[in-house]
């Protein structure tokens, strides 16, 4: 029987191999945008265009904010920003504080939990008088587990969950985008626009993701 041979690695190798990886890297984040590839998901592209607008439309600087799962949001002027972790925070089981913020945005979380309209009637209590409430869900997007995946709303079913969670039917701002090549760019990973070869043309009948804008004109309950 021989004797199992050792391969010894020699710490040179490694060192040229770890600098290779690193040049590669910074030549494709030098590459990237001059190709036309995104930081941003196909998915999102129109969504956050569309949100930002949103957003905008309000008086950022006098608003105290708070973000469920994620920072995305946290350099756009607020007068305060706050930023929670889901499930860390599951805003299904209760509000932070009541009647505190001006805007509460959560992207992507409301399909995660187990009863979404137990967390938008927190949401609403959470909110000012006048606040606003930003959300944004997948529809035709396959399912994540972050740790669990739920539920879906077209337009018309997140319009009438947010009714249903207090809000005015009146008050209520939706969006959706989707076409069927991005839907089916997404089966196995989340691809990243190409804006010379991902169209942001809309198909109606195939969302990939939904957003709407509810403001709060009365008091949480």
């Amino acid at each position: 029987m021989k004797p199992e041979r050792r391969v010894r690695r020699s710490p040179d190798l490694a060192r040229a191999r770890g600098w290779l990886q690193a040049k590669a890297a910074r030549t494709w984040t030098w590459l990237r945008p001059r190709f036309g590839v995104s930081e941003t998901c196909w998915t999102r592209v129109v969504m956050d265009r569309a949100t930002a607008a949103l957003v905008r439309g309000l008086p950022c600087q006098n608003l105290d904010v708070l973000e469920i799962s994620g920072n995305k949001w946290q350099g756009f002027g607020f007068r305060s920003y706050r930023q929670v972790d889901y499930p860390a925070y599951d805003v299904s089981e209760g509000p932070l504080a009541e009647g505190a913020f001006d805007l509460v945005i959560a992207e992507q979380v409301l399909e995660h939990v187990f009863r979404p309209l137990s967390a938008v009637s927190h949401v609403r209590r959470m909110l000012k008088p006048g606040g606003a409430f930003l959300v944004t869900t997948p529809f035709l997007l396959r399912i994540h587990d972050a740790p669990v995946d739920c539920t879906r709303w077209t337009e018309t079913g997140l319009r009438f969950l947010l009714a249903d969670a207090g809000f005015d039917l009146g008050n209520i701002l939706t969006g959706s985008w989707g076409n069927r090549a991005c839907v089916r760019a997404n089966f196995r990973t989340w691809r990243r626009w190409v804006s010379w070869l991902h169209s942001l043309r809309n198909e109606p009948d195939f969302p990939v993701v939904v957003w709407a804008m509810a403001r709060n004109d009365r008091p949480g309950e």
